[in-house]
């Protein structure tokens, strides 16, 4: 196997956080994974990074700015008050407000966006960060063990240099988060190899396949429970291939989610380690630039076996590395076998026993077959900072039309935004899909828990706090042009008042409560000052 220049993304302090006691999600793993690729002598073979961690303003390059705030702010103790009792952000029990969890998502998010970088500007051919992955975190919410969705951050800076960018999904669970971000743009397309059914997130069918201009550039593979090494093969070689060969990606993304594995506690299929590390071996062979990310995986001592294998097939080292165990800080976990490997089960193979696997892999190459050829983009160079920046001045950018007005790009960019809030929007648990004009249609996703896969139903009612949406300031406040002053809705006129009350009311801002005392309250609650 030809040589790759690797780049090995690690940040010592991943593994320090827990997402709580009972927990499956165990960001130790990332440890766990490093002690055993360091065991092995691969550090030496690669560029051992530690990551930059990504700074509230790079996260919001895809995250709403309240969701950000919200997570740099949120505490355990805090996180009922901040979430209105459960009905913003982290809603459920899969996502908790364990302590530090924004600086666990700044190393996730800045480990991705560190390999896009270097993968852009030509340092590296593969690079590898075991601590991303977390393909569930949406726009404006945490979901499915995941917070910030660092792949989305990843190929959003993957665009500034290639036109095309590939991503590329084998969790257990369907890339749900991915794919929304992207399903308006023929700029990247999602492939998702994922177990369909009453499972998380409920998400996923051959029929969603993108809108507008990204119609037919998501593929969606729905499988059944048990699929094996042999049939995981038979319909991931022939649809990457095509893909490969129609679309022209310029770089790749692996999300190589660990709980597809067999025996995994979360996880439904088949696959053995080498199944699983086949993929990665595959998608090395095309000699196009590379990114390899974690995900799931709940079997911390499959889950570093493999990651570990997948960094060889990486290095292209795995016929080298001995399958007994090195001794390593963790060589206990890894008993009673104490070799590299994930053997297979003895779970039947749903997708072979109903032939269902070739109608699934039918599908989706006559999908790919309405594809004319890889679409083309203006490009252009992209500074790689600001000017601000450049000269070492952290200061905002100035609005260049201070008259309020917006240029044609600012009217674009709000009106994609506003088609996009649109499709992420819940819809109140509705099942139906909305038509498009092209006959595309996209189907209103229920919330699920990916600890029970079952639907979570959230009441926007529940608490003080305002329904979930965009909602600033929403407020009872209005302004007499009578008296030339901010009034509050129910407030009476103050010809109506006698003198003693009308100087309360004009000292205090707030609003009146039966009693005749003035109270203030949140800013953003809906009768707030």
């Amino acid at each position: 196997m030809s040589k790759r220049r690797v780049a090995y993304y690690y940040d010592g302090d991943t593994g320090s956080y827990t997402y709580g006691l009972g927990h499956p999600m165990k960001p130790h793993r990332m440890r766990v994974t490093h002690d055993l690729v360091s065991a092995y002598g691969m550090l030496d073979k690669m560029h051992v990074l530690r990551p930059k961690r990504a700074t509230p303003e790079a996260m919001s390059a895809f995250h709403t700015d309240e969701y950000i705030h919200f997570l740099n702010r949120v505490t355990p103790e805090t996180a009922e008050e901040l979430t209105y009792h459960g009905t913003r952000f982290l809603m459920g029990e899969d996502n908790p407000a364990f302590e530090g969890v924004f600086e666990f998502c700044s190393i996730s998010a800045g480990g991705s966006i560190s390999a896009a970088q270097r993968i852009s500007s030509g340092a590296a051919d593969i690079a590898i960060n075991w601590a991303g992955g977390l393909h569930h975190a949406k726009k404006r919410e945490a979901s499915g063990f995941c917070y910030i969705n660092d792949i989305v951050l990843g190929i959003l800076e993957l665009l500034r240099t290639y036109p095309r960018v590939l991503y590329i999904d084998i969790d257990c669970h369907h890339g749900d988060g991915v794919e929304e971000a992207f399903y308006t743009t023929d700029r990247v397309m999602t492939c998702s190899f994922h177990k369909f059914g009453e499972y998380f997130p409920g998400t996923g069918t051959q029929e969603d396949r993108g809108r507008g201009k990204g119609r037919n550039y998501t593929v969606n593979i729905p499988l059944k429970d048990g699929i094996t090494d042999e049939a995981f093969k038979r319909v991931f070689e022939p649809i990457v291939n095509k893909i490969m060969e129609i679309y022209r990606p310029g770089a790749v993304i692996l999300q190589c989610g660990a709980d597809s594995l067999a025996g995994d506690k979360l996880g439904c299929f088949n696959l053995t380690m080498n199944g699983h590390a086949h993929c990665v071996q595959y998608l090395r062979a095309f000699n196009v630039p590379l990114i390899l990310l974690g995900g799931g995986g709940y079997t911390v001592k499959n889950v570093a076996r493999t990651w570990t294998y997948e960094t060889a097939c990486a290095l292209g080292v795995q016929d080298d590395i001995d399958p007994n165990l090195p001794w390593n800080e963790y060589f206990e976990w890894f008993g009673p076998r104490y070799r590299l490997e994930v053997p297979e089960n003895n779970m039947d193979d749903l997708n072979v026993r109903d032939g269902s696997l070739d109608k699934v892999r039918a599908t989706a190459l006559q999908q790919l077959s309405q594809l004319p050829c890889a679409p083309s983009v203006g490009m252009h160079e992209v500074p790689r900072e600001s000017l601000g920046r450049h000269l070492g001045l952290d200061i905002a950018e100035e609005d260049a039309d201070e008259d309020g007005g917006t240029d044609d790009l600012d009217r674009r960019l709000a009106q994609h935004s506003r088609f996009v809030y649109k499709l992420q929007e819940p819809g109140g648990g509705s099942d139906e899909s909305d038509d498009d004009s092209d006959g595309s249609s996209y189907r209103r996703r229920k919330r699920m828990s990916i600890l029970s896969n079952r639907v979570v139903n959230v009441d926007p009612d529940v608490g003080r706090g305002p329904p979930r949406g965009r909602r600033f300031f929403k407020s009872a406040v209005r302004w007499d042009e009578t008296y030339g002053r901010v009034r509050l809705g129910k407030e009476p006129v103050l010809g109506s008042l006698n003198g003693s009350r009308r100087g309360g009311m004009l000292e205090v801002t707030g609003r009146s409560t039966p009693g005749g005392d003035v109270t203030t309250e949140d800013w953003e609650d809906s009768t707030s000052v």
